[in-house]
């Protein structure tokens, strides 16, 4: 099977995005740095690609030039167990980024991610219809999401 790696393409702010999303998330690393050679299409020495670790899941970051933009109709997913873990990551993410709706966030350098408890996927696909359709008008007010309010329109 081949292998799939996600590939995030900046300006120039590959680096700083791979340092600063290594520090957020748990057993992550830089693994390698690879830079821009004499005759390239950006400066000699500067950084080309990066390969990193988030959590055990490789990402490759290239410095590719200002025509590279993200857009929201791509993002990464976190899908936390706890507050705090929604907390701590949203928090962190959306530093000097935008807050957006539903959980998602811009952060920094232009990438999307969306912040979600588990337990909100079981509930908008309840059975249920009327405790789904709760759950989701509740989380569709909602920027980061707060899993007490949820609960509390989920249960009605």
């Amino acid at each position: 099977m081949p292998k799939i790696t996600t590939f995030l393409t900046y300006d120039h702010q590959a680096e700083d995005a791979a340092k600063f999303y290594t520090s957020v998330f748990p057993n992550s690393k830089i693994t390698r740095i690879s830079r821009y050679g004499e005759g390239t299409p950006m400066p000699k020495g500067s950084v080309m690609v990066v390969d990193f670790v988030l959590d055990g899941q490789p990402f490759i970051a290239l410095n590719g030039g200002p025509h590279f933009k993200f857009t929201d109709g791509v993002s990464l997913s976190v899908e936390c167990n706890t507050q705090d873990e929604i907390d701590k990551f949203w928090n962190a993410l959306s530093d000097g980024g935008e807050q957006i709706q539903c959980g998602w966030l811009k952060d920094r350098f232009g990438m999307f991610w969306q912040v979600n408890p588990k337990i909100l996927t079981d509930m908008i696909s309840d059975p249920d219809p009327k405790k789904a359709q709760r759950a989701m008008n509740a989380m569709m007010k909602m920027k980061k999401i707060v899993i007490a309010d949820l609960a509390k329109a989920y249960n009605g």
